[in-house]
């Protein structure tokens, strides 16, 4: 009997390793991926995220510790994985920021990474930026040609309120670089009809929200509305992919929330800017719809809903106004347009045309944020339009690659000539609301203005022109944002409220924008009219006031408890070397160092000094964050060595707790006060 021999079962290889030059062509294909890529386009690419990465980095020094109130909650999370992990103000976990603490993450592994200081918590910010040029580059190049994606790339890095965010430690930054990246993923997920890349952006998303809650979802309309228009898989299935990724956004951004819910309140730090110490509070509250209506308990200035409230004018006009024209809308008009422009020129019955796709998510999420902007009645600062400034950059560069494309037709060109002039035009406008800084830009501009519009109505004739009539337009368009968006590198930037470029003129009707930065404020923190933080006078003459409606907001440092205190809503002061020798005598021994109203004041104590000081009524001074009784308990255990004066709480112009006022009257009642170096300081372990 003949024995069989099975057959030898063919042995599976791993693929194998690619070498050096096949990595370098998978790279090279993630900027060449179309046929008619040129040879300039990936070097063009590569300069353009350098060119981005100096503006964003030079000088970054400059601003210091930026906002010390969430630079302080990173020097806490790099003592204390705890603090990490709840993004608490300080070491000790007395109380958290008023935000949740994704992008206080990213700044802290940098940081104990690399050590505390100014350049490892703002340069991650900066690689952001950088990082969010590259996105919304891929997003437009994927479709358009190169020129377009460029000219979005250029348009997004060099908008001055966006050169401000990636250069300062605020949630913006990441929050940004996940919106883009969201859309990036859905338009991946629409064009392979693929379930995985849809989830994928409902993971940024949620992680969006850990960032800065409930802004986060503002683009989650056009999302969902452009999958169900444009992907090309039944109705069933992409409402099937939708509630998948609706799935990741709940698990990605929940699992956190959940932990902070279900812990015991005592076993966690308290929840800034709550008055109930919930998460959830905080989300649909002071953090949620209370930024829509202006029902924000426990914010300093109440805000409105309709008209001229304390935030600023409502409407339409809104972001046109003074106080936020110049942070992102040079070419806001212009993108308005060009999306009329790109719907026609791409064809809106093509439902599943990528090209049209993109043009809807970029275009829908630049009208559902800046509506809510324009019209919510809360509390409403110029930095928050940097969320706007990807989608102008888009469609500006998506509907000029497209203008451009058919300008050897005279009505595409005579629409060229007038979007040339509308951009130039609204960026003369903006220019001369700063007209005493640099006032020959505006008359380059004007100038390239009229050259572009003429160049641009003459037939294509020749490599010559067609470079002049680019250069022109680039000019016109590009010249005022960049040249506001230098400005603000060269000048540092510190405190809650900051604004890019230079002063302009204002009216008045809120914001603050109208004095020049680090104005002088009067007694008790009275800045000018419109004006930015004021700095406090030496021997405790006033703390930093933030001007809103023209009127000074924040402590009033003079009488008990006097000087030295620090202005709730933002600024800094500097601490002497005498200051800082009283808190860290002996600060071993104490949970705090020392204990203060308001987390402002508190950050500046803490960054000089390394030791944890307690934010008494968390950022507003308004949270009941300790209790009268819970602060004596403290004080009555060893557990807290100073308070510092000077700070008063934000309850009395809003409905939030006062408990930080009781606190503040307990101890000048109860114990000494000494002066250091014009500070008033109370010594908690030796009563009067």
């Amino acid at each position: 009997m003949t024995e069989t021999i099975p057959a030898e079962r063919p042995r599976l290889l791993p693929p194998p390793t690619p070498g050096p030059r096949a990595l370098r062509e998978r790279l090279a294909g993630l900027v060449r991926r179309r046929a008619d890529a040129a040879r300039w386009e990936r070097p063009a690419f590569l300069g353009l995220l350098l060119v981005t990465g100096v503006l964003y980095v030079v000088n970054l020094g400059v601003n210091g510790w930026a906002n010390a109130f969430y630079s302080a909650a990173v020097q806490a999370g790099s003592q204390s994985w705890e603090a990490f992990f709840y993004g608490s103000s300080d070491a000790a976990n007395a109380i958290t920021v008023d935000k949740p603490p994704a992008f206080l993450w990213v700044i802290g592994i940098s940081v104990r990474l690399f050590g505390l200081n100014s350049w490892s918590i703002l340069v991650p910010q900066a690689l952001m930026g950088v990082a969010s040029v590259a996105v919304l580059y891929w997003i437009v190049r994927r479709r358009f040609s190169a020129g377009a994606a460029l000219v979005a790339g250029a348009v997004l890095a060099t908008t001055p309120v966006a050169t401000l965010m990636f250069r300062y430690d605020n949630p913006d930054a990441l929050l940004v670089l996940l919106t883009v990246g969201a859309i990036a993923l859905t338009l991946r997920g629409i064009e392979s009809g693929r379930m995985r890349w849809v989830v994928w952006a409902g993971v940024l998303v949620g992680l969006g929200f850990l960032t800065k809650q409930l802004q986060a979802f503002l683009v989650l309309p056009p999302l969902v509305g452009v999958y169900l228009v444009a992907s090309p898989r039944p109705v069933l299935r992409r409402v099937g992919h939708l509630l998948a990724a609706a799935f990741a956004v709940v698990v990605s951004a929940g699992w956190w929330v959940a932990i902070v819910e279900l812990v015991p309140a005592s076993a966690r730090p308290y929840v800034g800017g709550s008055q109930t110490n919930s998460f959830l509070e905080l989300t649909f509250g002071y953090n949620g719809l209370g930024r829509v209506t202006g029902d924000e308990t426990g914010s300093v200035v109440p805000g409105g809903t309709t008209g001229a409230g304390s935030w600023g004018s409502t409407g339409l006009t809104r972001l046109f106004g003074s106080e936020f024209g110049t942070q992102v809308t040079w070419l806001l008009p212009t993108a308005l347009v060009l999306l009329v422009v790109a719907l026609v020129a791409v064809g809106v019955r093509r439902r599943r045309d990528p090209r049209l796709a993109t043009v809807l998510v970029l275009g829908g999420s630049l009208l559902v944020t800046g509506l809510v902007f324009s019209f919510m009645g809360g509390i409403f600062h110029p930095y928050y339009t940097v969320a706007l400034a990807p989608y102008v950059a888009g469609l500006v560069g998506i509907g000029a690659g497209l203008l451009w494309q058919r300008r050897a037709v005279l009505a595409w060109r005579i629409v060229t000539a007038g979007v040339v002039a509308l951009s130039g035009g609204w960026s003369f406008a903006l220019l001369s609301q700063a007209s005493s800084w640099q006032p020959w830009i505006r008359w380059v501009v004007l100038v390239a203005t009229i050259v572009g519009a003429v160049f641009v109505l003459l037939p294509p004739r020749g490599r010559g022109r067609s470079g002049a009539t680019v250069a022109a337009v680039l000019v016109a368009a590009l010249l005022g944002p960049t040249a506001f968006s230098v400005q603000t590198t060269t000048v540092g930037h510190t405190g809650a409220l900051p604004t890019a470029g230079p002063s302009v003129q204002t009216s008045g009707s809120g914001g603050g924008r109208g004095g020049a930065p680090g104005g002088q404020g009067g007694p008790g923190g009275q800045g000018g009219p419109g004006g930015q933080a004021g700095q406090a006078r030496p021997g405790g003459q006033g703390a930093p006031g933030q001007a809103t409606n023209g009127r000074g907001v924040g402590p009033a440092a003079g009488g008990g408890g006097g000087g030295g205190g620090m202005n709730l809503l933002g600024g800094s002061t500097e601490v002497s070397d005498q200051v800082v020798a009283a808190l860290t005598t002996d600060a071993d021994a104490f949970t705090w160092a020392a204990a203060t109203v308001g987390s402002n004041s508190a950050a500046t104590y803490q960054l000089a000094t390394g030791d944890p000081v307690m934010a008494i009524g968390g950022y507003n001074g308004t949270d009941p964050a300790p209790t009268l009784a819970a602060f004596r308990a403290l004080v009555a255990a060893g557990e807290i060595h100073w308070f510092i004066g000077g700070a008063q709480s934000g309850a009395g112009s809003s409905s939030g707790s006062d408990a930080a006022e009781q606190i503040a009257e307990w101890v000048a009642a109860h114990f000494e006060a000494t002066t250091v170096d014009g500070v008033t300081m109370y010594d908690l372990t030796t009563t009067s």
